[in-house]
């Protein structure tokens, strides 16, 4: 009953769109199939570029994101300046819209012309991902280490890794606002192409990219929870 309920609230969605009275116009700017076919094999290549950021912040996330967690977590007196950095730079990078973040270190660190300091909008625009991300996953971290007892490691792994992958999820699209400093990647590749073209089907085309990555990995979550509930029920069942 869910199933063709949905089916016929879409359909029904369809029929109105279809039907109304500016969808010819809507249709050619974002539907234009051959402008589409045009416009796909270039924003492809240059989605390559958000899936390297994607992989290089993440792999630099999940270390400086522990790294903050565990000084967090460290017990006593001394060890408290070292806690109350891990505070401050998570409620800062928390507090600031990454694309802020990417605009200051952006546009502001080259501009130093600092010697031996790098001058790439591609790196600093990954710096700043990487601030404001790790931010968030060393939250992750320290909820994991703190709320579940050190008896239920297996649980804790289970907890934590849906917002964990959550926030992956969030970075993949968060890779598009490097465009803002001029990198081409997919997103500035579409606005390249609309603004030759003035049709904005490109711009189509590079919201598809990024749902075929991001759903497969939203899926892998709930399956991964699903997983783990299972698994949790029959060792209950079993005890």
């Amino acid at each position: 009953m869910a199933v063709v309920s949905t089916i016929v609230f879409l359909a029904v969605l369809v029929l109105l769109v279809v039907n109304s009275p500016g969808w010819e116009d809507v249709k050619r700017q974002f539907f234009d199939w051959a402008e589409f076919r045009e416009a796909l094999p270039e924003i492809l290549s240059a989605f390559g570029t958000n899936v390297r950021i994607f992989c290089i912040a993440e792999v630099f996330i999940l270390v400086f994101a522990l790294v903050l967690a565990v000084l967090r977590s460290l017990p006593g007196p001394v060890f408290f300046p070292l806690r109350a950095l891990a505070i401050v730079y998570a409620d800062l990078f928390r507090g600031i819209p990454t694309i802020l973040v990417i605009y200051i270190l952006g546009f502001g660190v080259p501009a130093l012309q600092l010697s031996g300091v790098p001058t790439s909008e591609l790196f600093w625009g990954t710096v700043g991902l990487v601030l404001v991300y790790s931010a968030y996953v060393s939250e992750v971290y320290r909820a994991g280490i703190e709320s579940v007892h050190p008896s239920q490691e297996a649980a804790a792994r289970s907890l934590g890794l849906p917002p964990l992958l959550n926030d992956f999820i969030g970075l993949q699209k968060d890779t598009a606002l490097i465009a803002l400093l001029g990198v081409v990647e997919a997103f500035r590749q579409s606005q390249i192409d609309v603004a030759a073209t003035f049709n904005y089907t490109p711009y189509l085309a590079t919201a598809l990219l990024f749902v075929l990555i991001t759903i497969p990995l939203a899926r892998f979550t709930d399956w991964l929870v699903a997983r783990d509930r299972r698994r949790s029920q029959a060792a209950r069942l079993a005890g």
